[in-house]
């Protein structure tokens, strides 16, 4: 996901000089192309994230189109307060970009696992919220950030994450992207982020006849496409590797709450969610294993 974010940025820059890269000393294997090719959009502020966000901040007012880049909960959780006040309260052009959601850095503990990131950066007024699947995703939603102009998240995973789109995706703002489809089904799964593999594979191992999407864009979501989305479905599973509070799952239910609340919908569907409990893991590990102690697993009898 990290290359196919750092590619795809590398050839939008080629034709927009207003893109601007920032990271905080890290990215070593992954951004010298960008940096040689761009010296004078390219700054690396050192083990200072939060200086990190106020520089792109002013670089946004100067009329840039900056990327900030670091892992997981570093440009995040360790940055909410400079988010806030610097990047959203301006409405500045700023991508925040955290590589390593969830448990992808399971190995260096709970330090490392970013799984409360969504729900905080949600609930920022301004801040679009970003979860791509999978490369041919990053590629995409890369390409609409070039053009963006308003702060945003784009919450990636590490490396070497499974393609799961034969081919090159139509990102549209607000809505689902369909990955597996299958006629006369009211089942539906929605998946945020690098774990929607691990979904397919299980899908289709154990033969379950439900349709199939990934959920690019956690904020906004758009009212009018989840209205026309549940006239098909009754039977809902979301799965997210994310705090259940706060995360995918919410931020859906919120919408359709919303939805029935004001008579827009007259059936509110069965809603399950299969999330991370309220609850640290404090053990290392590769992320496969921390996801299934986590209890981030399908199983068919959901799918009944």
């Amino acid at each position: 996901m990290r290359t196919a974010f750092i590619k795809q940025l590398t050839e939008e820059a080629k034709t927009n000089n207003k893109i601007f890269l920032v990271v905080a000393d890290l990215g070593f294997s992954v951004i010298e192309e960008f940096a040689e090719l761009f010296p004078n959009q390219f700054l690396n502020v050192g083990i200072a994230e939060q200086n990190m966000i106020g520089v792109a901040a002013g670089l946004a007012k100067e009329g840039f189109n900056v990327y900030v880049y670091s892992i997981g909960n570093f440009p995040t959780l360790r940055c909410m307060e400079q988010i806030r006040y610097d990047v959203a309260y301006h409405n500045l052009s700023v991508k925040v970009v955290s590589v390593g959601a969830g448990y992808s850095y399971g190995s260096l503990g709970a330090s490392h696992h970013a799984t409360e990131d969504v729900g905080m950066l949600r609930t920022i007024p301004n801040m679009m919220v970003c979860s791509p699947a999978d490369p041919v995703e990053v590629k995409a939603l890369t390409s609409h950030s070039a053009t963006f102009n308003g702060p945003m998240y784009i919450r990636l995973g590490k490396a070497g994450e499974a393609i799961v789109h034969p081919k090159d995706v139509s990102l549209k703002v607000g809505e689902f992207v369909p990955v597996s489809t299958h006629s006369n089904s009211s089942k539906a799964l929605l998946v945020s982020g690098s774990i929607l593999s691990y979904a397919m594979q299980f899908i289709t191992n154990n033969h379950i006849q439900t349709n199939v999407f990934s959920v690019p864009f956690v904020k906004p979501l758009s009212k009018n496409y989840i209205k026309n989305f549940l006239s098909g479905y009754s039977d809902i599973v979301v799965l997210e590797e994310h705090q259940k509070s706060g995360g995918v799952g919410s931020a859906f239910i919120e919408v359709v709450n919303d939805l029935y609340a004001n008579n827009e919908i007259s059936v509110y569907p069965r809603i399950r969610r299969i999330a991370i409990d309220d609850k640290f893991y404090s053990v290392s590990g590769s992320q496969a294993y921390i996801r299934s102690q986590a209890g981030l697993v399908l199983s068919p009898d959901l799918f009944d």
